[in-house]
């Protein structure tokens, strides 16, 4: 082999292994750079049903707003509206949630204790199409209050309880703004009575027997009985007071729902090449370095001992 042909092949094999070296690293960065998902905020439809399935009042609607119930709605049917596009892998929280209140409405309702729960992931499968007949819409169901009372259906499932941790948020408080739930779709209030039972009053006294009794002989003093009008309680809201604001359009869930979990990876297999965020680019990138470095001294050597011979 002459000079020359050691030469290109040592430029050869550097490139060569400079290329195998640096195309993970290529492949880990764009991969890194394609967005996750691509799911887009989508439409829910829901309507209330009793408690042998039958809708009550309207049918399956998007109107959002806080409503006055003549009967608590313990269940509520919810789906994705008709005429938009749901990824496969697409997921969209929406729960329902009971409170009892200090009110029969926003207004009055003051700070909110949660009673119930509960929350659904609606998906493609869930998307509502031409023959409705053949689906069946995910339930969402939870106790019927019996005093005052507010119900809620957001699109998150975040439990709106005022605990701290992950899956929890404030609970609603009127007197303090405190609008949630987030992504409030709409909203239910009602009652007749306190969730609090009211404490019995103290018997009245006896009148003292020492009391002498008034003669009969004096005329009673004229005087105008007392009024005693109780006072009224004022259900009209405030003039800078409103509701919290609702829509029907929700986000999509940043991860897939818990369910069971997977397969675990068998030992003897490979493990997949790392990519995104977590791949080890340093070390690639490190490799890569050396490699060229390792290259051009082969080739810098080649030609040392071609010029001196």
């Amino acid at each position: 082999m002459t000079r020359l042909s050691r030469s290109r092949t040592s430029a050869t094999i550097a490139a060569t292994a400079f290329i195998a070296t640096v195309t993970p690293l290529f492949g880990a960065t764009a991969a890194s750079a394609t967005p996750a998902g691509g799911c887009q905020t989508a439409t829910v439809q829901y309507r209330l049903v009793d408690a042998s399935g039958k809708p009550v009042g309207d049918d399956w609607t998007s109107q959002g707003g806080f409503h006055q119930w003549k009967d608590a709605p313990g269940t509520v049917e919810v789906r994705l509206a008709p005429g938009q596009t749901v990824g496969d892998n697409c997921k969209y929280p929406v729960s329902l949630a009971e409170y009892t209140t200090e009110g029969p409405n926003w207004y009055t309702s003051g700070l909110q204790t949660l009673v119930d729960h509960a929350t659904v992931y609606l998906g493609a499968e869930d998307l509502a199409g031409s023959d409705d007949s053949k689906r069946t819409w995910q339930k969402l169901s939870v106790k019927s209050p019996d005093c005052y009372g507010q119900i809620d259906l957001y699109g998150d499932d975040v439990i709106y309880d005022g605990k701290s941790g992950d899956g929890h948020g404030p609970a609603p408080y009127q007197p303090d703004n405190v609008v949630t739930p987030y992504h409030l779709i709409a909203a239910w209030n009602g009652g007749d009575k306190s969730c609090t039972p009211e404490q019995p009053s103290s018997p009245t006294p006896p009148a003292s027997p020492s009391t002498p009794p008034d003669s009969p002989s004096s005329p009673p003093a004229s005087q105008p009985p007392a009024e005693t009008t109780p006072p009224a309680t004022s259900t009209t809201p405030p003039p800078s007071s409103s509701t919290p604001p609702t829509t029907p359009d929700v986000p999509p869930l940043e991860s897939t729902p818990p369910t069971t979990p997977g397969p675990s990876p068998s030992e003897s297999t490979p493990p997949l090449a790392e990519t995104g965020s977590s791949a080890p680019v340093g070390p690639i990138a490190g490799g890569a370095a050396a490699v060229i470095a390792l290259g051009a001294a082969a080739l810098y050597g080649t030609r040392r001992r071609a010029r001196r011979s």
